[in-house]
Protein backbone atom coordinates (compact mmCIF):
# COMPACT_ATOMS: atom_id res chain seq x y z
CA UNK A 1 0.00 0.00 0.00
CA UNK A 2 2.69 2.56 0.38
CA UNK A 3 4.36 4.14 -2.76
CA UNK A 4 8.07 3.06 -4.24
CA UNK A 5 8.03 -0.42 -2.84
CA UNK A 6 10.45 -3.21 -4.56
CA UNK A 7 9.88 -6.92 -5.54
CA UNK A 8 9.68 -8.92 -2.10
CA UNK A 9 11.00 -12.80 -2.85
CA UNK A 10 13.85 -14.12 -0.68
CA UNK A 11 17.35 -14.52 -2.60
CA UNK A 12 19.97 -12.34 -4.42
CA UNK A 13 20.59 -11.01 -7.44
CA UNK A 14 23.73 -10.50 -9.71
CA UNK A 15 23.96 -6.90 -11.34
CA UNK A 16 25.75 -7.46 -15.24
CA UNK A 17 29.31 -6.29 -14.94
CA UNK A 18 29.64 -6.62 -10.87
CA UNK A 19 30.74 -9.20 -8.62
CA UNK A 20 28.91 -8.08 -5.72
CA UNK A 21 25.01 -9.72 -5.17
CA UNK A 22 22.07 -7.03 -4.20
CA UNK A 23 21.63 -7.26 0.18
CA UNK A 24 18.09 -8.53 0.77
CA UNK A 25 16.25 -7.14 3.19
CA UNK A 26 13.27 -7.76 5.45
CA UNK A 27 9.78 -5.98 5.06
CA UNK A 28 8.05 -4.03 7.73
CA UNK A 29 5.50 -6.92 8.45
CA UNK A 30 8.56 -9.38 9.08
CA UNK A 31 9.96 -6.36 11.15
CA UNK A 32 6.54 -6.00 13.23
CA UNK A 33 6.43 -9.59 14.06
CA UNK A 34 10.14 -9.80 15.10
CA UNK A 35 9.09 -6.89 17.60
CA UNK A 36 6.53 -8.49 18.97
CA UNK A 37 8.18 -11.31 19.78
CA UNK A 38 11.10 -9.74 21.78
CA UNK A 39 8.36 -7.08 23.31
CA UNK A 40 6.17 -11.23 24.29
CA UNK A 41 9.22 -12.35 25.51
CA UNK A 42 9.94 -9.36 27.88
CA UNK A 43 6.54 -9.61 29.21
CA UNK A 44 6.25 -13.06 30.39
CA UNK A 45 9.82 -12.68 31.33
CA UNK A 46 11.21 -15.29 28.84
CA UNK A 47 14.98 -15.45 27.81
CA UNK A 48 15.19 -12.44 25.12
CA UNK A 49 18.25 -11.95 23.47
CA UNK A 50 20.04 -9.38 20.96
CA UNK A 51 18.34 -11.05 17.93
CA UNK A 52 15.08 -13.46 17.23
CA UNK A 53 13.90 -15.75 14.95
CA UNK A 54 11.20 -15.05 12.83
CA UNK A 55 9.00 -17.55 10.31
CA UNK A 56 8.56 -16.28 7.18
CA UNK A 57 5.31 -16.69 4.83
CA UNK A 58 6.74 -18.85 2.35
CA UNK A 59 8.35 -20.85 4.63
CA UNK A 60 12.16 -21.06 6.20
CA UNK A 61 13.29 -18.32 9.28
CA UNK A 62 15.00 -15.11 9.40
CA UNK A 63 17.20 -13.88 12.36
CA UNK A 64 16.08 -10.47 12.96
CA UNK A 65 18.34 -7.99 14.99
CA UNK A 66 16.92 -6.41 18.13
CA UNK A 67 17.73 -2.19 18.51
CA UNK A 68 16.34 -2.38 22.25
CA UNK A 69 13.63 -4.20 24.65
CA UNK A 70 12.34 -4.12 27.65
CA UNK A 71 10.00 -4.29 30.37
CA UNK A 72 8.24 -1.44 31.53
CA UNK A 73 6.00 -2.00 34.10
CA UNK A 74 2.84 -4.20 32.48
CA UNK A 75 4.05 -3.90 29.26
CA UNK A 76 6.79 -5.65 27.34
CA UNK A 77 8.17 -3.47 24.32
CA UNK A 78 11.24 -4.40 21.55
CA UNK A 79 11.81 -1.69 18.83
CA UNK A 80 13.58 -3.19 15.18
CA UNK A 81 15.11 -1.11 12.32
CA UNK A 82 13.65 -2.51 9.35
CA UNK A 83 16.34 -3.00 6.47
CA UNK A 84 15.60 -2.63 2.97
CA UNK A 85 19.08 -3.91 1.52
CA UNK A 86 20.01 -2.47 -1.33
CA UNK A 87 18.04 0.18 -3.41
CA UNK A 88 16.07 0.42 -0.77
CA UNK A 89 12.43 1.87 -0.33
CA UNK A 90 11.10 4.98 1.54
CA UNK A 91 10.97 2.67 5.01
CA UNK A 92 14.39 1.48 5.37
CA UNK A 93 16.10 2.42 8.73
CA UNK A 94 12.69 3.25 10.06
CA UNK A 95 12.17 1.86 13.61
CA UNK A 96 9.41 -0.84 13.92
CA UNK A 97 8.31 -1.37 17.37
CA UNK A 98 6.07 -3.49 19.51
CA UNK A 99 4.53 -3.08 22.84
CA UNK A 100 2.43 -6.12 24.18
CA UNK A 101 0.24 -6.33 27.34
CA UNK A 102 -2.47 -8.75 29.07
CA UNK A 103 -5.59 -8.05 27.35
CA UNK A 104 -8.41 -7.34 30.07
CA UNK A 105 -10.18 -10.38 31.58
CA UNK A 106 -13.62 -10.09 29.66
CA UNK A 107 -11.70 -10.21 26.13
CA UNK A 108 -12.91 -12.77 23.86
CA UNK A 109 -9.96 -12.69 21.69
CA UNK A 110 -6.60 -14.04 22.29
CA UNK A 111 -4.94 -11.52 20.84
CA UNK A 112 -5.59 -7.82 19.32
CA UNK A 113 -4.27 -6.24 17.31
CA UNK A 114 -3.65 -2.98 16.84
CA UNK A 115 -2.03 0.31 15.16
CA UNK A 116 0.06 2.73 17.30
CA UNK A 117 1.37 6.13 16.48
CA UNK A 118 2.91 6.50 12.95
CA UNK A 119 0.76 2.86 11.59
CA UNK A 120 -1.65 4.47 9.49
CA UNK A 121 -5.05 4.13 9.24
CA UNK A 122 -6.90 3.13 6.45
CA UNK A 123 -10.23 5.67 5.51
CA UNK A 124 -11.63 4.76 2.05
CA UNK A 125 -12.25 1.42 1.05
CA UNK A 126 -10.85 -0.82 -2.34
CA UNK A 127 -7.71 -1.95 0.33
CA UNK A 128 -7.01 -5.34 1.76
CA UNK A 129 -7.86 -4.01 4.93
CA UNK A 130 -11.25 -2.56 5.72
CA UNK A 131 -12.01 1.00 6.81
CA UNK A 132 -11.10 1.63 10.04
CA UNK A 133 -8.70 -1.05 10.61
CA UNK A 134 -5.12 0.12 10.99
CA UNK A 135 -2.76 -0.47 7.64
CA UNK A 136 -1.17 -4.10 8.68
CA UNK A 137 -1.86 -5.87 5.79
CA UNK A 138 -3.09 -9.70 6.24
CA UNK A 139 -0.12 -11.36 6.03
CA UNK A 140 1.70 -9.43 8.69
CA UNK A 141 -1.51 -9.76 10.83
CA UNK A 142 -0.99 -13.36 10.71
CA UNK A 143 2.57 -13.54 10.77
CA UNK A 144 2.19 -11.69 13.89
CA UNK A 145 -0.55 -14.17 15.31
CA UNK A 146 1.45 -16.84 14.63
CA UNK A 147 4.45 -15.36 16.61
CA UNK A 148 1.39 -15.23 19.77
CA UNK A 149 0.67 -18.68 19.28
CA UNK A 150 4.57 -20.07 18.80
CA UNK A 151 5.28 -17.75 22.60
CA UNK A 152 1.91 -18.91 23.86
CA UNK A 153 3.13 -22.42 23.66
CA UNK A 154 6.59 -21.64 24.59
CA UNK A 155 5.07 -20.20 28.01
CA UNK A 156 3.08 -23.38 28.43
CA UNK A 157 -0.42 -23.84 26.76
CA UNK A 158 -2.30 -24.26 29.81
CA UNK A 159 -2.26 -20.68 30.33
CA UNK A 160 -5.45 -18.16 29.70
CA UNK A 161 -2.82 -15.46 27.93
CA UNK A 162 -4.89 -13.07 26.11
CA UNK A 163 -2.60 -10.21 24.76
CA UNK A 164 -2.93 -6.91 23.28
CA UNK A 165 -0.38 -6.19 20.54
CA UNK A 166 0.13 -2.52 19.12
CA UNK A 167 2.56 -1.96 16.89
CA UNK A 168 3.98 1.60 16.52
CA UNK A 169 6.88 3.52 13.92
CA UNK A 170 8.68 6.44 16.11
CA UNK A 171 8.85 8.12 12.58
CA UNK A 172 5.86 6.93 10.71
CA UNK A 173 4.17 9.84 9.78
CA UNK A 174 6.76 11.39 8.13
CA UNK A 175 8.12 8.76 6.70
CA UNK A 176 3.92 8.04 4.74
CA UNK A 177 4.86 11.68 3.14
CA UNK A 178 7.16 10.08 1.12
CA UNK A 179 4.67 7.10 -0.05
CA UNK A 180 1.97 6.62 -2.00
CA UNK A 181 -0.66 6.55 1.44
CA UNK A 182 -2.46 9.79 1.79
CA UNK A 183 -2.78 9.57 -1.86
CA UNK A 184 -4.69 5.81 -1.02
CA UNK A 185 -6.82 7.48 2.24
CA UNK A 186 -3.59 6.05 4.52
CA UNK A 187 -3.76 8.89 7.05
CA UNK A 188 -1.21 8.88 10.41
CA UNK A 189 1.68 6.94 9.52
CA UNK A 190 2.88 4.29 7.25
CA UNK A 191 1.28 0.65 6.11
CA UNK A 192 2.29 -2.92 7.60
CA UNK A 193 3.44 -4.74 4.55
CA UNK A 194 5.31 -7.96 3.07
CA UNK A 195 3.97 -10.98 1.21
CA UNK A 196 6.67 -13.00 1.48
CA UNK A 197 8.56 -11.17 4.76
CA UNK A 198 11.55 -10.72 2.83
CA UNK A 199 12.52 -7.93 -0.03
CA UNK A 200 14.76 -8.74 -2.72
CA UNK A 201 16.25 -5.67 -4.14
CA UNK A 202 16.33 -5.05 -8.17
CA UNK A 203 17.99 -1.77 -9.81
CA UNK A 204 15.70 -1.36 -13.62
CA UNK A 205 19.27 -2.44 -15.23
CA UNK A 206 19.43 -6.14 -12.96
CA UNK A 207 15.37 -6.55 -13.88
CA UNK A 208 16.24 -6.13 -17.27
CA UNK A 209 18.49 -8.09 -17.63
CA UNK A 210 16.56 -11.07 -15.94
CA UNK A 211 13.53 -10.32 -18.51
CA UNK A 212 15.93 -10.52 -21.33
CA UNK A 213 17.52 -13.96 -19.82
CA UNK A 214 14.42 -15.47 -19.34
CA UNK A 215 13.73 -14.10 -22.86
CA UNK A 216 16.43 -15.86 -24.40
CA UNK A 217 15.77 -19.25 -22.52
CA UNK A 218 11.98 -19.39 -24.41
CA UNK A 219 13.78 -19.22 -27.24
CA UNK A 220 16.60 -21.61 -26.68
CA UNK A 221 14.03 -24.22 -25.81
CA UNK A 222 12.51 -23.77 -28.94
CA UNK A 223 9.37 -21.45 -28.08
CA UNK A 224 8.20 -18.79 -30.51
CA UNK A 225 5.22 -18.05 -28.02
CA UNK A 226 5.62 -16.73 -24.52
CA UNK A 227 3.35 -15.64 -21.52
CA UNK A 228 4.33 -12.36 -19.71
CA UNK A 229 3.05 -11.57 -16.25
CA UNK A 230 3.42 -9.01 -14.37
CA UNK A 231 4.73 -11.01 -11.19
CA UNK A 232 4.89 -14.00 -9.35
CA UNK A 233 1.17 -14.69 -8.57
CA UNK A 234 -0.32 -13.73 -11.81
CA UNK A 235 1.96 -16.20 -12.80
CA UNK A 236 1.11 -18.96 -10.87
CA UNK A 237 -2.56 -18.43 -11.96
CA UNK A 238 -1.73 -18.05 -15.73
CA UNK A 239 -0.07 -21.33 -15.22
CA UNK A 240 -3.60 -23.26 -14.26
CA UNK A 241 -5.55 -21.30 -16.91
CA UNK A 242 -2.20 -22.28 -19.88
CA UNK A 243 -1.50 -25.59 -18.11
CA UNK A 244 0.38 -27.00 -22.25
CA UNK A 245 2.89 -24.78 -21.78
CA UNK A 246 6.41 -25.68 -20.52
CA UNK A 247 7.98 -23.56 -17.82
CA UNK A 248 9.94 -21.37 -19.91
CA UNK A 249 7.21 -20.23 -21.44
CA UNK A 250 6.32 -17.92 -18.82
CA UNK A 251 8.26 -14.80 -17.54
CA UNK A 252 7.63 -11.97 -15.40
CA UNK A 253 8.00 -9.39 -16.89
CA UNK A 254 7.10 -7.19 -13.64
CA UNK A 255 6.38 -3.39 -14.25
CA UNK A 256 8.78 -3.41 -17.82
CA UNK A 257 6.00 -4.14 -19.92
CA UNK A 258 6.90 -1.44 -23.04
CA UNK A 259 10.57 -3.15 -22.84
CA UNK A 260 9.29 -7.05 -22.51
CA UNK A 261 7.37 -6.60 -25.60
CA UNK A 262 9.84 -5.17 -27.51
CA UNK A 263 12.47 -7.34 -26.48
CA UNK A 264 10.31 -10.25 -27.16
CA UNK A 265 9.44 -9.19 -30.21
CA UNK A 266 13.58 -8.39 -30.96
CA UNK A 267 13.91 -12.22 -30.34
CA UNK A 268 11.29 -13.39 -32.79
CA UNK A 269 8.61 -14.53 -31.03
CA UNK A 270 5.55 -14.51 -33.04
CA UNK A 271 2.61 -15.40 -30.14
CA UNK A 272 2.80 -12.91 -26.93
CA UNK A 273 0.01 -13.16 -23.62
CA UNK A 274 -0.05 -10.64 -21.50
CA UNK A 275 -1.36 -11.63 -18.22
CA UNK A 276 -2.43 -9.54 -15.48
CA UNK A 277 -4.64 -8.28 -12.36
CA UNK A 278 -7.22 -5.62 -12.91
CA UNK A 279 -5.31 -2.81 -11.81
CA UNK A 280 -2.40 -3.37 -14.21
CA UNK A 281 -4.93 -4.15 -16.87
CA UNK A 282 -6.50 -0.76 -16.73
CA UNK A 283 -2.81 0.98 -16.26
CA UNK A 284 -1.96 -0.58 -19.45
CA UNK A 285 -5.13 0.08 -21.30
CA UNK A 286 -3.83 3.74 -20.25
CA UNK A 287 -1.00 3.79 -22.07
CA UNK A 288 1.50 3.21 -19.59
CA UNK A 289 4.58 1.17 -20.70
CA UNK A 290 5.67 0.88 -17.27
CA UNK A 291 3.39 0.03 -14.82
CA UNK A 292 5.18 0.81 -11.33
CA UNK A 293 3.27 3.27 -8.84
CA UNK A 294 6.15 5.84 -9.40
CA UNK A 295 5.64 6.22 -12.51
CA UNK A 296 1.93 7.75 -11.82
CA UNK A 297 -1.36 6.63 -10.78
CA UNK A 298 -4.77 5.35 -13.07
CA UNK A 299 -6.63 7.73 -14.40
CA UNK A 300 -10.05 7.18 -12.68
CA UNK A 301 -11.20 10.26 -14.13
CA UNK A 302 -10.87 8.28 -17.50
CA UNK A 303 -12.35 5.39 -16.62
CA UNK A 304 -15.44 7.11 -15.51
CA UNK A 305 -15.76 8.68 -19.17
CA UNK A 306 -15.53 5.11 -20.02
CA UNK A 307 -18.78 4.11 -18.03
CA UNK A 308 -20.83 6.19 -18.73
CA UNK A 309 -20.43 5.72 -22.77
CA UNK A 310 -20.88 1.71 -22.02
CA UNK A 311 -23.28 1.60 -19.45
CA UNK A 312 -25.26 5.39 -19.55
CA UNK A 313 -25.26 5.19 -15.78
CA UNK A 314 -23.73 8.62 -14.78
CA UNK A 315 -23.74 7.97 -10.99
CA UNK A 316 -21.98 4.88 -11.36
CA UNK A 317 -19.76 7.08 -13.64
CA UNK A 318 -19.04 9.35 -10.40
CA UNK A 319 -19.00 5.95 -8.03
CA UNK A 320 -15.85 5.01 -10.46
CA UNK A 321 -14.25 8.41 -10.40
CA UNK A 322 -14.02 8.84 -6.82
CA UNK A 323 -12.62 5.27 -6.58
CA UNK A 324 -9.73 4.70 -4.38
CA UNK A 325 -8.17 1.84 -6.10
CA UNK A 326 -9.18 -0.49 -8.96
CA UNK A 327 -9.74 -2.97 -6.69
CA UNK A 328 -12.54 -1.11 -5.58
CA UNK A 329 -13.90 -0.40 -8.91
CA UNK A 330 -14.11 -3.75 -9.52
CA UNK A 331 -15.98 -4.50 -6.37
CA UNK A 332 -18.50 -1.67 -7.03
CA UNK A 333 -19.45 -2.33 -10.90
CA UNK A 334 -22.61 -4.38 -11.35
CA UNK A 335 -22.62 -7.72 -12.64
CA UNK A 336 -24.55 -6.71 -15.33
CA UNK A 337 -21.81 -4.13 -16.21
CA UNK A 338 -18.60 -5.71 -14.88
CA UNK A 339 -18.51 -7.99 -18.22
CA UNK A 340 -18.86 -4.96 -20.71
CA UNK A 341 -16.59 -2.74 -19.00
CA UNK A 342 -13.69 -5.20 -18.16
CA UNK A 343 -14.00 -5.91 -22.03
CA UNK A 344 -13.93 -2.16 -22.89
CA UNK A 345 -10.45 -2.04 -20.56
CA UNK A 346 -9.29 -4.97 -22.58
CA UNK A 347 -9.76 -3.91 -25.91
CA UNK A 348 -7.91 -0.44 -24.98
CA UNK A 349 -5.36 -2.79 -23.35
CA UNK A 350 -4.71 -4.59 -26.51
CA UNK A 351 -4.66 -1.82 -28.86
CA UNK A 352 -2.13 0.09 -26.19
CA UNK A 353 -0.32 -3.58 -26.19
CA UNK A 354 -0.30 -3.04 -30.22
CA UNK A 355 1.23 -0.15 -30.84
CA UNK A 356 3.67 -1.31 -28.36
CA UNK A 357 4.73 -4.17 -29.83
CA UNK A 358 4.75 -3.40 -33.30
CA UNK A 359 2.48 -5.32 -36.30
CA UNK A 360 4.19 -8.31 -36.15
CA UNK A 361 3.15 -10.92 -33.44
CA UNK A 362 -0.06 -11.95 -32.77
CA UNK A 363 -1.22 -10.53 -29.49
CA UNK A 364 -3.49 -12.37 -26.47
CA UNK A 365 -4.78 -10.68 -23.20
CA UNK A 366 -5.80 -11.88 -20.11
CA UNK A 367 -7.41 -9.92 -16.86
CA UNK A 368 -7.76 -11.72 -13.99
CA UNK A 369 -9.67 -11.27 -10.70
CA UNK A 370 -8.63 -11.47 -7.08
CA UNK A 371 -9.01 -14.98 -7.33
CA UNK A 372 -7.00 -15.78 -10.37
CA UNK A 373 -10.01 -16.14 -12.68
CA UNK A 374 -10.45 -14.72 -16.00
CA UNK A 375 -12.38 -11.81 -16.29
CA UNK A 376 -11.49 -11.01 -19.76
CA UNK A 377 -9.80 -13.64 -22.40
CA UNK A 378 -8.75 -12.50 -26.33
CA UNK A 379 -6.68 -14.67 -27.73
CA UNK A 380 -4.37 -14.57 -31.01
CA UNK A 381 -5.23 -11.49 -32.37
CA UNK A 382 -3.41 -10.36 -35.31
CA UNK A 383 -0.99 -7.40 -36.28
CA UNK A 384 -1.75 -5.71 -39.63
CA UNK A 385 0.76 -6.49 -42.20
Amino acid sequence: MQGLNHPEENGSVKLPGRRRQLKVGFSTGTAAAAAAQGALRELLGLPCSEAVEVSLPKGGKLTVPLLSHGSYGSRGEALVVKDGGDDPDATHGAVIGARVWFSSADCQESETFRGGEGVGRVTKPGLPVAVGEPAINPVPRRMLHQTTAAIRQLAGNNLPLRFTVEIFVPQGEEIARHTLNPRLGILGGISILGTTGLVRPFSHQAYRATVVSALKVARAVGLTGVVLTTGGKSEEYLKRIIPHLPEEGFVQMGDYVGFALKTAVRLGFSHLTIGAFFGKALKMAQGFSHTHASQGLANFGELGRWTEEITGDFLLSQAVVQANTARQVLEMLPEAHKKAMVAEVGRRMLAALRKLAGPGPELATVILDLDGLPLFWRDRVRGSS
